[in-house]
């Protein structure tokens, strides 16, 4: 039985994930984000039934596991979670679980080199991989091993799946190299609610400024604020961002503090961050998500020729 299964560092864990009998037909799985339960669903396919703790706009940072959630969980053939801290809450339970239950941390399959480190922990990294799609594709691999490991007899199908979604992964990512490179090189400052899009800024060189830290459970003083207004009027920065899973109130304070030094910020639109968008919707998909924010991050930002739709033009609104 897996006590936990994590792809970072080679002193973890790694007892194979035990088969599943199909008594119901499907492979009852849970996954902690949506991002993570979108995945599986792409490369799981009709063989499994995937519920996802949390929904659009909520934090995992914050994130504590409800009566209902524990039920699931325990009752699963699988949990899928991220790792990397992101769900901070929910660590101490998940990794209880994973001594009697099947419990992978997904978002550990990114090779250590690639990660990129916390500047306050030592030891520990910056948990959004999924803000680049090159990155995502380390995880997508880890849920269709899993997956294959729990029912070895559809190995075949997953494996199928998953290499249609990695086409979809490797697409993706050329439409965020490209049109991200379209904003001048002097516009490409995005500032947001917290740390979020450091991956974002290191893969497609830009300067990401966010008001918290990496979690959204650090404090943003007001000493980090004044930073920032001064540098969004200083550098005449005319857009910032909010965040659809992090409270608006530190980002309006930044436009209010830099119209009282007669410098016009607007909101450049809402990006996902911890959360995708509505379930149901395109931006309620991890591809969808990706297309909405690189398509709001670039017409915000001065790139010309960007369709409205986003990659497949079927985006509700960007920018």
């Amino acid at each position: 039985m897996l006590s936990r299964r994590s792809f970072l560092g080679t002193s973890a864990a790694t007892i194979a994930v035990p088969h599943v009998s199909f008594a119901s037909g499907q492979l009852e799985v849970v996954a902690t984000t949506g991002m993570i339960a979108d995945t599986a669903r792409q490369i799981g396919g009709d063989l499994v039934n995937v519920t996802a703790l949390m929904g659009p706009g909520v934090d995992p940072h914050s994130y504590r596991q409800t009566r209902s959630d524990i039920v699931a969980m325990s009752r699963a053939d699988l949990v899928l979670w991220h790792g990397l801290y992101l769900e901070a809450q929910l660590e101490d339970f998940l990794l209880d679980l994973g001594r009697k239950r099947s419990v992978v941390a997904v978002g550990e399959a990114v090779p250590q080199d690639e990660l990129i480190s916390h500047e306050d922990y030592d030891g520990r990294f910056d948990p959004h991989v999924w803000m680049v799609p090159r990155l995502w594709v380390h995880v997508a691999e880890a849920i269709q091993a899993t997956l294959s490991e729990a029912a070895p007899e559809h190995t075949d199908t997953f494996a199928t799946n998953a290499d249609a979604y990695r086409a979809e992964l490797a697409r993706l990512e050329e439409y965020a190299q490209s049109t991200l490179h379209i904003v001048p090189e002097a516009s490409r400052v995005l500032v947001t609610a917290h740390d979020a899009f450091g991956y974002l800024g290191r893969g497609y060189g830009y300067e990401v400024m966010g008001v918290q830290g990496i979690s959204t459970e650090s404090e943003a003083g007001l000493d980090r604020i004044r930073t920032l207004v001064n540098t969004l009027v200083e550098r005449e920065i005319g857009a910032v961002f909010v965040e659809s899973s992090v409270s608006d109130r530190n980002i309006r304070a930044l436009i209010e503090g830099a119209a009282a030094q007669r410098h016009d910020v607007k909101i450049g639109g809402e990006l996902f961050s911890d959360a995708m968008g509505t379930q149901g919707s395109y931006e309620g998909t991890y591809i969808g998500m990706i297309d909405h924010n690189v398509t709001t991050i670039a017409r915000a930002l001065g790139a010309a020729d960007v369709p409205i739709g986003g990659m497949n033009g079927t985006l509700a609104h960007a920018g």
